[in-house]
């Protein structure tokens, strides 16, 4: 019997084999791709991790377990002071201000993306959240381990810290344990609950493909 992250996955496999072939994807991994589309992309992304760590913050109301409100409050703490590290380190190489950021409004398909989470988030459970929030983690785990596998790509002198920060152990064991979360919270779901978790997985899966092609076509 699958677990139910393995049926999300294969789920969303076809999904993530066109974002792992992506140009922007790909331009990141042999360097071609042009600053100015990973400016918009990065300054995009900064905002969408704000409302991203809100969607776990909802998981600590939902949660009754304490330990589980403990899981969720840690990972709101890594979003903000780890994951968005990332991107302060690179608005640094850039020469962008933190006040520049807030000065940029998120785009359409940014705000259909984290809208749809918080809609998921408030309607449902930590079950319904996991499955929202795990479609950004895992897929973005999938891409720096298949980018940090080309040669050179991870000591490119610009994308490369990009690539190793989604690569590294670090990220890797916080994707692992919400994957293993995912598996807990659904471990006594029926078909018609694991419908639901598929739906929702997909739909973000498919919200992250959207959120390639908004980078590369710099669509406001």
């Amino acid at each position: 019997m699958m677990k139910t992250t393995e049926h999300l996955y294969e789920a969303a496999k076809p999904v993530w084999e066109r974002c792992l072939n992506h140009p922007f994807v790909t331009g990141i991994g042999d360097g071609s791709l042009p600053v100015e589309k990973f400016r918009f992309f990065m300054l995009q992304d900064y905002l969408y991790l704000f409302d991203y760590a809100k969607v776990f913050a909802l998981g600590v109301v939902k949660a009754r377990d304490p330990e589980l409100m403990r899981t969720f409050a840690k990972n709101v703490d890594e979003i903000l002071d780890g994951e968005m590290k990332i991107h302060r380190a690179y608005m640094k190489k850039l020469g962008i201000t933190e006040e520049q950021v807030f000065a940029v409004k998120p785009s359409l398909d940014n705000l259909s993306y984290t809208n749809y989470m918080l809609a998921v988030a408030n309607a449902g459970g930590p079950m319904e959240i996991v499955a929202s929030i795990l479609a950004c983690s895992w897929s973005y785990a999938e891409i720096g381990q298949s980018l940090s596998r080309i040669p050179g790509a991870a000591e490119h002198p610009f994308y490369g810290e990009w690539i190793k920060s989604y690569a590294s152990k670090e990220y890797s064991e916080v994707n692992e344990a919400l994957i293993g979360l995912m598996d807990l919270l659904a471990e006594n779901a029926d078909e018609e609950q694991l419908s639901h978790l598929t739906d929702i997985f997909v739909n973000c899966s498919r919200y992250e493909l959207g959120f390639w092609d908004m980078s590369w076509e710099l669509r406001q």
